[in-house]
């Protein structure tokens, strides 16, 4: 019997002992009026405050947030992204996964142990909801950090595309009978560091740590610092062996730590540039539609206030670093022999009625009665049986196992897939037109980790995992518009030790407040094979995370 989280928490504070300290938030989640690219418009924030604060903690400590909704007509959540949830998966934020949507005037506590230092992020998992604004930087300290004496001060830089159209509206124009061609909406702008200052100041001869994060609705983006060099060190929550470039492409929620040293005899300042990748494909030689970057930022790297802070910087053309062939500084080898293996094959579709969807395996994710998580606590020796958690795209890994991730993309353009709760091996990411994955690709046996990794057109990638995290996992494409059009899969990882898991009660009493059953299948039926009252098909009106009263 897995009883959550207390015997491991418990372990920790012994292991620990007086260094571990707990870092507490008390958050409203509250609408605010903003003008981050010049336009106004309501965004998501905090305790009235936008852009979102940052939540801070070093490896070994406790992180608590009291989080309380006061939008009023909008149902929350929150996701801490790249946080492994290590013995509590009902933390990990995914409404309709991992917990209930919090209905306005209504809170719930999170607390997660810190266990692995990184540059992560926090933002809402709730019906397309963060990019309206509840997203924020999320940092973990590490006082083992191999590169600690490496960098004088840390600086912390956001990238993100933005809309000036609210998600519910975005989102109706996008699934609908009519767009055939299964077009996103398109974003107004870019913004750096959500609408703030862009010049960062610099002194000559030191070296700065870019904790550099992408929480873009559905765009990468590309960085230089002019003639400046990056020296990688972490990619998402792990560490690399040191590794220069001039450019880098970072996709949505993805992070790259960057040290950057400003020359000793520096005389002027130095802009540096974010440039919005729109393009389907931007290394295709033959693209479907010419290729262009109309939205960009020059951000000023400024040594000396009295110097020209207008300059700006030109670049040609766009060849970063390619973030697949990292050397991890653990040295750790790739994981095997392989006990399974899960093929993922995306590709847009449409559903019964004719609306446009996106697809794992030809199936479409449609979100159900009962979180899968709920389920699996409650299912007993039956949790093992995928059917019972409707149309989800559920996968079993068996505790200890080494599982492999394959996902082949039969689109046309690159799309970023994330897995909650792992840190997964990147075995293997060849360029466009490189077809579906073989049995005889070769892959590299010192594969860097990471938790969000592009995966080309026509193309494919091998992810491998050791399955020791016991919990229910999304994996899903991080354009948000297409998780709503429903590219998620389910990765239920040692169900046996989930049986009768312990969920807190506030969390159940979130579900009781919006009248969703917390136990049973996928409909909160008693028999798992009991298929009545299953989602089986997607609703054609978009609500986005619109509350309505229950009952």
């Amino acid at each position: 019997m897995y009883r959550g989280s207390l015997a491991f928490l418990v372990a920790l504070v012994q292991a620990t002992g007086s260094l571990a300290k707990t870092v507490s938030y008390d958050w409203n989640v509250t609408w605010v009026f903003a003008s981050p690219d010049g336009f106004g418009r309501p965004v998501i924030g905090i305790n009235d405050k936008w852009p979102c604060p940052k939540i801070e903690a070093d490896v070994g400590d406790f992180v608590t947030i009291n989080l309380n909704n006061k939008l009023g007509n909008e149902t929350t959540g929150l996701h801490f992204h790249g946080i492994n949830q290590i013995s509590t998966n009902y933390m990990d934020g995914a409404v309709g996964t991992n917990q209930c949507p919090l209905a306005p005037d209504h809170g719930v506590k999170y607390k997660f142990y810190a266990d692995a230092p990184g540059t992560y992020w926090y933002h809402s998992h709730d019906m397309g909801q963060y990019p309206d604004g509840l997203r924020g930087p999320l940092i973990i300290h590490d006082p083992d950090d191999p590169f600690k004496d490496d960098f004088d001060e840390e600086i912390i830089l956001t990238l993100s595309d933005w809309y000036r159209d609210q998600t519910p509206t975005l989102m109706t124009a996008m699934i609908n009978p009519n767009n055939t061609q299964f077009a996103p909406p398109l974003p107004n702008s870019t913004i750096v560091n959500d609408g703030g200052d862009t010049h960062v100041s610099v002194e000559a001869g030191k070296t700065y740590r870019f904790r550099m994060i992408n929480w873009s609705a559905m765009f990468s983006t590309f960085i230089q610092f002019g003639d400046l060099d990056m020296d990688i060190i972490a990619i998402d929550a792990s560490y690399v062996k040191r590794q220069s470039a001039k450019q880098l492409r970072i996709s949505s929620a993805q992070r790259t730590d960057v040290l950057v040293t400003i020359p000793e005899d520096a005389d002027k300042n130095y802009p540096y540039l974010v440039v919005l990748d729109v393009n389907q494909d931007f290394a295709s030689k033959n693209p479907p539609r010419p290729i262009s970057y109309p939205f960009n930022v020059t951000g000023m790297l400024v040594t000396d206030d009295d110097k020209d802070k207008s300059g700006t910087l030109e670049i040609k053309t766009f060849k970063p670093y390619d973030d697949a062939t990292f050397s991890p500084h653990d040295d750790e080898e790739v994981y095997g022999p392989v006990d399974k293996q899960w093929v993922l094959n995306f590709d847009y579709c449409f559903d019964v009625n004719g609306y446009p969807r996106a697809c794992f395996n030809e199936t479409t994710y449609i979100s159900q009665k009962v979180p899968a998580l709920y389920s699996a606590a409650s299912l007993g020796d039956n949790n093992t049986q995928t059917a019972a958690y409707g149309q989800i795209g559920a996968f079993v890994a068996e505790y200890g196992e080494v599982l492999e991730i394959i996902v082949n993309n039969n689109n046309d353009a690159i799309h970023p897939f994330h897995l909650h709760g792992h840190q997964f091996q990147v075995l293997t990411r060849p360029p466009s037109d490189s077809g579906n994955w073989t049995a005889d690709a070769e892959i590299n046996t010192l594969p860097p980790k990471r938790d969000t990794l592009s995966v080309n057109p026509k193309s494919y990638a091998v992810l491998r995992i050791k399955a020791e995290n016991p919990g229910v996992y999304l994996f899903h494409c991080h354009i948000e518009w297409h998780v709503e059009m429903g590219l998620s899969a389910t990765l239920l990882e040692a169900p046996d030790r989930l049986v009768n898991y312990t969920i807190p009660q506030d969390h159940i009493d979130a579900c009781d407040v919006m009248g969703i059953p917390t136990t049973g299948n996928a409909a909160g039926n008693d028999d798992w094979d009991d298929t009545d009252g299953f989602v089986t098909v997607p609703p054609t009106e978009y609500t986005g995370s619109l509350y309505t009263q229950s009952g």
